[in-house]
């Protein structure tokens, strides 16, 4: 039999639920479930009641990491611990995939990337949104320098709509001090990781997040911020979980034209002409280059969560490559930090961030937080990327 990656899940909630489902229906050959950890007593009789005899059940994140049960884990816990157990798990020299975020400040996911450059493991992020075909394109095509430099980016990302029993269906949720923020942390890492990814990093961020004003919550559940860029080009990034129906729309204007992906298509305008030398060239006061619309032929699956562990037990089984390397992780959690202390502080951020001034800010959000009394509910995800049933 070809061998597997012995993979344990720490945390079976909604996403450390769905991804055990997707390995017992064998979705991910190369992987074998062979335990589960979990505080909470009712999620382990829920995996002894419907996952297969086997796989061995811990009470903590540690007694899994010391069985030798596993030898790679996906951490799927609240964001907080995140780093904290990717370290742990390194430290045991165990394989890890860490849900998103990467954690919930840059200064404790810059010393976790810090250890994991000399840990030799594999260290992965479950950014599965970058097997969308649509962003991967998006991605070749700008980053191939044929439409030449980015002069503006919009995204309005507003499909990320959720109730109040969402909110409701766990104490930490949309606290600071169990969350440690709202849809920048919880829907949107998906969202400012494929942003940076595709466009590169901002220099400057100007926000304001606006904490519960559509549902009862203690953090932001609507976004508009404003960034600009290096070379110059501008961005805007409006978010909430409020919009019913919501938006789905990323524009990114370039010197030849731009391209824009909406409703799963990827739109591209193309110039006959450089804007830029047409804009300095041209004799007329009036009109534009010509252009030319075409709907960008898209390769590939949209194979989300699933494609990121094939891919992440490709990379410990034959040394292939992941989707996101682990690393990368702190970048979307710069701006999400950004726009939450920009905020905060009500003025423009310049990056490099102030870790220490944002790690101040939060506490102070902490300090005032009140976990929630809930039965925590558990919800079926699948479906909720937009991805088809993966076989």
């Amino acid at each position: 039999m070809t061998k597997q990656v012995k993979l344990g899940i720490i945390g079976l909630g909604n996403m450390g639920t769905g991804h055990a489902r997707n390995i017992m229906d064998g979705k991910i050959p190369d992987i074998a479930l062979t335990a589960i950890a979990d505080i909470d007593p009712a999620r382990l009789q829920w995996a002894k009641e419907n996952l297969p005899e086997g796989i061995a059940l811990f009470a903590t994140a540690e007694e899994l990491m010391a069985s030798g049960t596993c030898e790679a884990v996906l951490i799927a816990v609240p964001h907080y611990e995140h780093p904290t157990l990717a370290v742990a798990a390194m430290k045991q020299k165990l394989h890890v995939m860490v849900e998103k975020p990467a954690g919930v400040y840059t200064r404790q996911v810059r010393k976790m990337n810090e250890f994991a450059d000399n840990a030799g493991v594999v260290f992965g992020m479950m950014f599965n949104q970058r097997t969308n075909p649509v962003y991967r394109k998006m991605h070749e095509i700008i980053h191939s320098g044929s439409m030449g430099a980015i002069k503006r980016t919009n995204w309005l990302i507003t499909n990320w709509y959720r109730t109040q029993a969402y909110y409701d269906s766990g104490s930490w949720r949309a606290t600071w001090a169990g969350e440690g923020g709202g849809v920048l942390l919880n829907q949107c890492p998906h969202n400012l990781d494929l942003w940076q990814w595709i466009c590169g990093m901002p220099n400057k961020i100007h926000a304001y997040t606006h904490n519960g004003k559509w549902h009862d919550i203690e953090v932001e559940d609507d976004v508009t911020a404003y960034v600009e860029y290096p070379n110059g080009a501008t961005g805007v990034f409006i978010t909430s979980t409020a919009d019913a129906p919501g938006t789905n729309r990323f524009e990114v204007m370039l010197e030849w034209g731009k391209l824009v992906c909406e409703n799963d298509k990827l739109t591209q305008y193309l110039l006959a002409e450089n804007e830029r030398d047409f804009c300095k060239t041209s004799p007329k006061g009036f009109g534009s280059p010509a252009v030319t619309v075409n709907e960008i032929e898209l390769e590939g699956e949209n194979l989300q969560h699933v494609g990121v562990l094939r891919a992440f037990a490709d990379a410990i089984l034959r040394g292939g490559k992941l989707v996101a390397e682990g690393q990368e992780g702190i970048n979307g959690l710069t701006l999400s930090n950004a726009m939450h202390l920009s905020s905060w502080l009500n003025r423009a951020i310049e990056l490099p961030l102030d870790e220490d001034q944002f790690l101040d800010e939060l506490n102070k959000r902490r300090e005032t937080s009140r976990l929630k009394e809930t039965q925590a509910v558990h919800f079926d995800t699948s479906g909720s990327y937009g991805s088809k049933p993966v076989k």
